[in-house]
């Protein structure tokens, strides 16, 4: 069975690496008894591959790690040993390719509870285009981010997105292709699928973490690069109100990198100066990371 676009439907190339062994296509993997498949004992992360490059790679594999745990999950593959085998994978496609690197846990069996020492673990790499940049449309979002006392909100678990698809599915309903969503005080929590940042008279801000969404390495790496730049990145709590005053908005996380918002809901704006400058830093950080294999042509 292949593998489809979401984006486009067309089938893309995808191995796996489940049991000890490269699978291509889209392998069964889970039961109907599986405790993964019905009670949401799922944790995975997302790196990315291009140009010979997995920037954060390691920082990935060590979340995926975590988030397992939190999840009640016990870990049989270390993150160590995570990044070892995406390398391996990246190097079964063609050089230079952009992949989406997906390492993945999952608990075979339990009732409700998961079983830990039935935890099975699963990595996919799948061909994904690096989106151009050239701009995404948003909403404000009806749907709240619920809060570390409400969901395992410290991990990157598959139970949380349902309300991402939600929050999806009414933006596009709207005409928008994405949506900020608040936490349950109502300040801004993220974009329905990425991290936040607007900028105002050349200062970043950024949303503090406060448990109602994951403080992502994209996000972290951005800040990062921003202040070593000599560019003030301030974390605090933000108002939609903020967002709508904003010189620019971008988004970041680890599909895209970065991407800068061009509609807010009535409003149009323009990538800015904060935003080009936060994308230059990042990928030419990127290609100062470590790179296993040929370099691409």
């Amino acid at each position: 069975m292949a593998i489809l676009s979401a984006r486009t439907g067309e089938p893309r190339a995808a191995l796996h690496h489940i049991d000890g062994e490269w699978l291509p296509g889209n392998p069964p993997i889970m039961g109907p008894l599986t405790n993964g498949a019905w009670m949401a004992s799922v944790a995975f992360d997302g790196a990315r591959a291009f140009h010979g490059l997995a920037p954060d790679l390691d920082r990935h594999a060590r979340r995926c790690v975590r988030s397992a745990k939190v999840l009640g999950l016990a870990p049989s593959v270390t993150a160590e040993e995570i990044v070892d085998l995406a390398w391996e994978g990246i190097g079964r496609f063609k050089p230079g390719a952009a992949l989406y690197i997906r390492p993945m846990f999952f608990a075979e069996d339990g009732f409700v509870t998961p079983r830990p020492d039935s935890t099975r673990f699963v990595l996919t790499l799948f061909e994904a285009p690096m989106p151009e940049g050239d701009g995404f449309t948003a909403h404000l979002s009806a749907l709240r981010r619920p809060g570390p006392e409400m969901a395992p909100t410290a991990a990157k678990a598959s139970c949380l997105y349902p309300q991402s698809a939600a929050a999806l599915r009414a933006a596009r309903a709207e005409g928008f292709d994405n949506a900020v969503v608040l936490d349950a005080n109502g300040n801004v929590s993220e974009f329905a699928t990425a991290n936040i940042f607007i900028a105002r008279n050349g200062l970043a801000m950024t949303p503090v973490p406060n448990g109602t969404f994951l403080d992502g390495i994209t996000r972290q790496r951005v800040i990062a690069l921003l202040r070593e730049a000599g560019l003030e990145v301030v974390e605090r709590t933000l108002s939609f109100a903020d967002v709508q005053a904003a010189d620019e908005v971008f988004a970041t996380g680890n599909y895209s990198k970065l991407t800068p918002l061009i509609v807010l809901e009535a409003r149009t704006l323009q990538p800015g100066p904060v935003y080009r400058k936060a994308r230059e830093l990042y990928f030419a950080w990127a290609e100062t990371t470590e790179r296993r294999g040929p370099v691409p042509a």
